[in-house]
């Protein structure tokens, strides 16, 4: 029992002490009428460096059920004036791009449909953050590389 409450008591420590490290997001600006201020935040790892997060700004739509969709808008990667920080500002008038293959049988689905991906660098002590149209939500994944180096191979020409 005693031991577990230790366990719990360092777990808790190294939770508060990895919380503390993060930004205040009120340092950036409100988000303006109809947007809506979206936080990724991802945990602190000594692996930082050898990881990548790809974001998509989209929103679940219904579409027929064999056509591929994109969502049409800009991302603008904007700097925190005074404070040496970036944040994200999404545009988009809700238009949506597709294939246009004929399935007329093909019944409805609901699809999450987004814009292209934006990846960046993975920063553990840092929150990326992002304003969206208020129906829009923010999807990531995090890609982590492995730590073997590989060299590329010279290609020689004769001359």
């Amino acid at each position: 029992m005693k031991k577990a409450i230790g366990l719990l008591v360092v777990f808790l420590g190294l939770t508060t002490g990895a919380l503390a490290q993060k930004v205040d997001v009120s340092i950036f600006p409100k988000p303006e009428k109809g947007y809506k201020q979206m936080v990724i935040e991802v945990p602190h790892s000594k692996l930082d460096n050898s990881k990548k997060i790809e974001f998509t700004v989209g929103k679940m739509m219904e579409v027929d059920g064999c056509n591929h969709y994109g969502l049409m808008g800009t991302l603008e990667k904007k700097d925190l004036q005074g404070w040496g920080y970036d944040y994200y500002v999404f545009e988009s008038k809700g238009d949506v791009a597709a294939t246009q293959m004929g399935c007329p049988d093909a019944p409805k689905r609901h699809l999450y449909v987004s814009s292209q991906p934006e990846t960046t660098r993975y920063n553990g002590r840092m929150p990326i953050v992002i304003y969206v149209p208020e129906d829009y939500e923010v999807r990531f994944k995090i890609f982590v590389a492995d730590q073997d180096e590989y060299e590329a191979q010279e290609v020689r020409w004769k001359k």
